[in-house]
């Protein structure tokens, strides 16, 4: 019999030592690393996070992980929730797309929590960090189409990935690895309904549940417990249940070679990812161009077709909260035109209801381009054209947007991301040591001295 899918995973990432990892790879890991904190302090005070800490203080146990922000001290399993949905309730974490979109940094709270059970140091998290991206990045990939297109989220996939990083942060042994994965992936696959039509705070919760999920299936391991080996490949497992193609070798080929995090892109917007091109078109016009809004008439937009059918379909021409007006195509171009800018502001409530904006919702018509869907995901192609009152026509195509791998943000920028978002909560010198600590990762003795210093002090 050969051996599954899950057995090869789990014994490379129980195997994979720092020392292996290119330095380009180690660096990226703090970039991410740094960004995510930014996104989670950022999220720290928005209402789906206070609602979900209310319930973990309540449920919480004792343990030795940390809450961001708060600095409490609670059971690996409520911190992973915690954290991870403060690094994604903004929609402003990273993004990977090719077959399945993904936001890899989700499980990156799965690392910390586990590492800090363990004592862990910086090194054993960027292993963890690496970890989550390679094997994330890799179920991106290997379904034709992306179970996406098949009805459900990605977050699905996620629960494949987050056992391997918790468990490699426990030291467990490969066969526990694998393990962690059947118990995990075999209960938690995730509806694509949460993101379809009106959205709620379910949205950017369910990748950070299935990260959860990931941390107590390697608890459960860690103690014997034992889960279908055949998860992937096996009878009713991922790709019987998901089919129809898929190409597994995607999953293991080449493992230590090259490393997926290098090809991972961050988020310049706090908004859906294919809103990006067409937010980075818009702008450019808008500016170049000194248009007002009185002067637009109507702005047409060329994209993919998941695009026209998730961020423009009739709510997202009303949205009403962050959760929508973040994902509607409309909304964003509208707050792009009015405000010159897409930043956090623009999903407080009393903007997304502002009416100078919303009076631009109309003038935005999104269709299906088949030539840009033949393009994608190689390629994020967006085409725009403003037209404005006086009959003058103003046009750009954009094939990826700012943050894409192949149009990076720099390590200033990135800086500057997390400084504006970690602000209201870490005062400068806080903030300065938080990224000189994460810049020098490696030499970090205790992930929890790094979660010391993301404890708010304003």
């Amino acid at each position: 019999m050969s051996e599954t899918i899950t057995a090869v995973m789990s014994r490379w990432a129980a195997g994979l030592e720092f020392d292996q990892i290119s330095e380009r790879a180690v660096h990226e890991a703090r970039r991410y690393l740094l960004d995510s904190l930014g996104c989670a302090l950022g999220g720290y005070r928005q209402e789906d996070v206070v609602h979900a800490l209310d319930v973990l203080d309540e449920i919480g146990g004792s343990g030795r992980a940390t809450i961001l922000g708060s600095g409490t001290k609670t059971d690996v399993v409520s911190a992973t929730l915690a954290n991870a949905l403060m690094v994604r309730v903004m929609d402003y974490n990273d993004i990977y797309w090719q077959q399945d979109p993904s936001h890899p940094s989700d499980i990156i709270p799965a690392a910390i929590a586990c590492a800090e059970r363990r004592r862990g140091n910086g090194r054993d998290l960027i292993v963890g960090i690496i970890l989550g991206y390679e094997f994330e990045m890799r179920l991106c990939e290997a379904a034709f189409p992306g179970i996406r297109e098949r009805g459900w989220h990605h977050a699905t996939l996620t629960a494949f990935v987050s056992p391997i990083v918790a468990g490699r942060m426990l030291g467990l042994p490969w066969q526990k690895i694998q393990h962690a994965i059947g118990i995990s992936a075999s209960h938690h696959a995730t509806l694509g309904a949460v993101t379809a039509g009106k959205l709620t705070m379910m949205k950017n919760t369910v990748d950070p549940m299935a990260t959860q999920a990931g941390v107590m299936a390697a608890l459960l391991a860690e103690r014997g417990y034992s889960g279908p080996e055949h998860v992937i490949d096996g009878k009713e497992g991922l790709v019987h249940c998901l089919g129809p193609e898929w190409k597994l070798e995607l999953l293991t080929e080449g493992l230590g070679e090259s490393w997926r995090i290098e090809r991972c892109g961050m988020k310049a917007f706090p908004t859906e990812a294919l809103t990006h091109a067409p937010i980075s078109a818009v702008l450019d016009l808008v500016h170049e161009n000194d248009l007002q809004p009185e002067q637009i008439e109507k702005v047409h937009i060329r994209s993919l077709a998941r695009a026209a059918d998730i961020l423009a379909d009739p709510s997202k021409y009303d949205p009403r909260t962050k959760e929508t007006a973040d994902h509607s195509l409309p909304y964003v171009i509208a707050a792009a035109i009015v405000d010159r800018q897409v930043t956090p502001a623009q999903f407080e409530a009393e903007r997304i209801m502002d009416p100078t904006i919303r009076e631009q919702l109309h003038k935005i018509e999104v269709v299906a381009d088949p030539e840009i869907e033949s393009v994608f995901p190689e390629l994020q192609r967006v085409i725009v054209t403003i037209h404005t009152a006086d009959g003058n026509q103003f046009k750009a195509q954009l094939d990826y947007p700012k943050g894409d791998p192949r149009n990076p943000l720099t390590d200033k920028e990135i800086e500057e991301k997390f400084d504006a978002l970690a602000a209201p909560v870490l005062s400068d010198e806080a903030r300065d040591r938080l990224k000189q600590a994460v810049w020098q990762l490696e030499k970090l003795e205790s992930v929890g001295k790094l979660m010391d210093l993301c404890r708010a002090d304003l």
